[in-house]
């Protein structure tokens, strides 16, 4: 069994990659939106949670556990595999080293929370292929707002209206590429990089690197959203299919 988490329902936009490479897994997808946003949280409060939410999906029998969300990768990765050694953990995390790769000259924007950018992994990410070109921009409340389906444009448009020579966006949270054409009307015909490729290379990497079954006679998914959530579940399989 793969463990999905996130904070909510971004993390399906990594999850709907893992499913193009892995179409008939089993997994358990949880969104913690009880507790979202994790991005304007303490470290020490971030901790806390994804020790509750690790352990709830190993109690259902999860070997691998994907981080679906940036500020819980981020700042918990580091812990979660030290506390829990026979668990698998695959992180996401900022594709900034994919403008490294493919434009590196290029004017690039970060998008992320604030917890993100201010973690030391993200950091030591940052300042191994800064391209001396770069913003980061803490999108405080914004993952909120497309957590609860909220229209996002005036706040874009507040937000990113000075930034329109931008080249390269890179979305540091699992729910920005759900308003990439919002995003897009403000700031013109940018390119976008987002973690989910990369994580799902790593996820398959790892699984077949510790024999771990993972293809079975039929897709298998179960939801669960910890302030049980009708609205959350019904717009998670909206996105899903």
């Amino acid at each position: 069994m793969i463990g999905i988490l996130d904070s909510g329902i971004g993390g399906v936009t990594v999850f709907r990659e893992i499913l193009k490479t892995i179409p008939n897994g089993h997994f358990i997808y949880y969104s913690d939106s009880l507790n979202n946003p994790y991005g304007d949280k303490s470290k020490e409060e971030i901790l806390y949670i994804l020790d509750n939410v690790v352990t709830k999906l190993i109690d259902m029998g999860c070997l691998v556990i994907v981080l679906a969300c940036n500020t819980a990768s981020s700042i918990g990765v580091r812990y979660l595999r030290a506390k829990y050694k026979k668990i698998i953990f695959i992180a996401i995390e900022p594709a900034y080293k994919m403008v490294h790769d493919y434009n590196p000259q290029g004017k690039t924007l970060v998008m992320a929370t604030r917890g993100t950018i201010e973690s030391e992994k993200f950091l030591e990410l940052y300042h191994k292929y800064d391209n001396h070109n770069t913003i980061l921009l803490s999108c405080i409340g914004l993952a909120e707002l497309i957590e609860n389906n909220k229209d996002v444009s005036k706040y874009l448009n507040e937000l990113l209206g000075k930034y329109k020579d931008i080249d390269n966006v890179v979305l540091g949270c699992t729910h920005y590429p759900l308003i990439k054409s919002e995003i897009k009307k403000v700031l013109g015909d940018v390119t976008f990089y987002d973690g989910s490729i990369g994580l799902t290379k790593e996820l398959l990497r790892q699984l077949n690197n510790h024999n771990i079954k993972y293809e079975y006679e039929k897709l298998e998914i179960k939801f669960i959203d910890s302030s049980q959530n009708e609205f959350k579940e019904k717009r998670f399989w909206q996105i899903i299919k």
